[in-house]
């Protein structure tokens, strides 16, 4: 096959992350958007020696046990692509994916049985609390459904970076999103007011910013504008505080933005009304939470997560702990009641002050915040780690940063990662190293998306 051919087959598997595989002809066809058992039409898009990569132009058969969809915008929004594939069925293929990434390198690290296998205890996927309405937070977006279509707010359709799909009733939210989406939305139609173009930098609408609390269902919500247009706001804050709601407004919020980037950020905040932080709550600790602060989005997963990193990381008592790329200070904090020590180190300035008052809220005087890089700071660290937890962004562990992590030579490293393919680069380094992997559990934060 060559660019531009369309062809046929059945996914027999996807791989990680959303690469679906189809065999045509002996030749081995990358399809992403699908799901195992679906039988497909594509066109080849990219070739590059026998690799082929092509895009989804139709599904022909569904799997035999595919469910109805959740949402009126699936599956062009892409955000939940297997929402239909039932649920059991998600964790075996994460499982499955996870195993590929990791069984390599591991075997590779001279961990194998007399098969020559990767030998390691792996505990599979645990599944979230709940499948549905798990997302404390999201980002939606002004812009028009289609070329100078309607305004919309919503979710980014599937491969475009413009057209917008409203999102009035998506499942990974909790149903006050959607109310306040909706009215929202059909307000800013009313009042006529142009979208923000990202192309030409004009227009006034960018982003309707929602978080919630699932402690005490309360909900912050933040319009990010640019500063082109004076507009009275007042309307559209009496008309939130007017809806019937499950939980209640803490804070409504007028954020300023006049950033070239497509990005959510704040040159000015103004609240409305209100307060602009909520209030949640893991595993008895409590956290404030800022319309910026980093934040694990599924909350009753995080629990899950961290309860996972305080059991492997075991015995603490009297103990340093390095927590490095720290956040807001939520695992810190929930090792902190048995450490003798904690020491969090976070990049952004905003998450370690949030982590110094978050700290002060659960009464934990032995935990100490420092911002920087990690590369850098820690040169300035004077104490020496008895045990270490990671929690990289995506892209895993700076290459130069890993090898004076490795240095320390802390008895045990708990390494949380949310992009599983950044792991398996970086365990290649901890296991030429000389360390040895011990176990392995999946926590599904995101069901019914890509990640794990």
């Amino acid at each position: 096959m060559k660019k531009g051919d369309i062809g046929e087959g059945l996914i027999s598997k996807v791989s990680f992350p959303n690469k679906g595989i189809v065999e045509v002809d002996g030749t081995r066809v990358i399809v992403k958007n699908g799901m195992p058992g679906q039988k497909v039409r594509f066109q080849v898009n990219k070739k590059k020696k026998n690799k082929l990569e092509a895009r989804l132009l139709e599904i022909l058969e569904k799997r035999p046990d595919e469910e109805a969809a959740y949402c009126s915008i699936f599956p062009a929004c892409g955000g939940c692509m297997y929402q239909t594939m039932p649920y059991e069925k998600q964790l075996e293929m994460k499982a499955q994916q996870i195993r590929e990434l990791l069984d390599p390198v591991i075997a590779a690290g001279g961990q194998t049985n007399e098969a020559g296998e990767a030998e390691y205890v792996f505990e599979g996927v645990v599944p979230s609390p709940t499948r549905f309405n798990y997302r404390n937070k999201m980002e939606y977006s002004f812009g028009d459904e289609f070329k100078d279509g309607p305004l919309s707010l919503g979710l980014h359709k599937k491969g475009s970076t413009y057209d917008v799909l409203p999102a009035c009733d998506c499942q990974i939210v909790h149903e006050d999103f959607n109310r306040i989406v909706k009215a929202t939305l059909e307000y800013f139609r009313e009042q006529g007011l142009p979208f923000y173009h990202k192309m030409s930098h004009e227009g006034y609408l960018r982003h309707l910013l929602l978080r919630r609390s699932a402690a005490n269902g309360s909900v912050m919500a933040a319009l990010v504008t640019t500063s082109q247009v004076e507009f009275d706001l007042t309307p559209w804050k009496e008309l939130l505080l007017s809806l019937e709601l499950e939980g209640a407004l803490t804070g409504i919020l007028h954020i300023s933005n006049d950033s070239l980037a497509d990005v959510v950020k704040s040159d000015k905040t103004e609240i409305l009304w209100g307060t602009d932080t909520i209030q949640e709550e893991l595993l008895g600790l409590k956290f404030q939470i800022t319309p910026f602060s980093f934040f694990q989005t599924n909350s009753k997963g995080a629990e899950v997560l961290y309860s996972a990193a305080r059991e492997f990381i075991g015995n603490v008592e009297n103990a340093t702990v390095f927590d490095l790329y720290s956040g807001t200070g939520t695992i810190a904090q929930v090792l902190a009641p048995s450490a003798g020590k904690v020491i969090g180190v976070e990049i952004v300035e905003e998450a370690v002050e949030a982590a110094k008052v978050n700290a002060q809220l659960n009464g934990l005087n032995n935990c100490r915040f420092l911002a920087g890089d990690v590369l850098k700071v820690l040169d300035e660290i004077p104490e020496r780690p008895d045990f270490m937890i990671l929690d990289p962004p995506r892209e895993g562990i700076h290459p130069k940063a890993l090898p004076k992590i490795i240095d320390y030579g802390a008895d045990r490293i708990v390494y949380i990662s949310c992009k599983p393919s950044s792991l398996a680069e970086d365990l290649g380094m901890l296991l030429g190293r000389g360390y040895h992997v011990d176990k392995v559990r999946c926590v599904d934060m995101f069901p019914g998306t890509v990640h794990v």
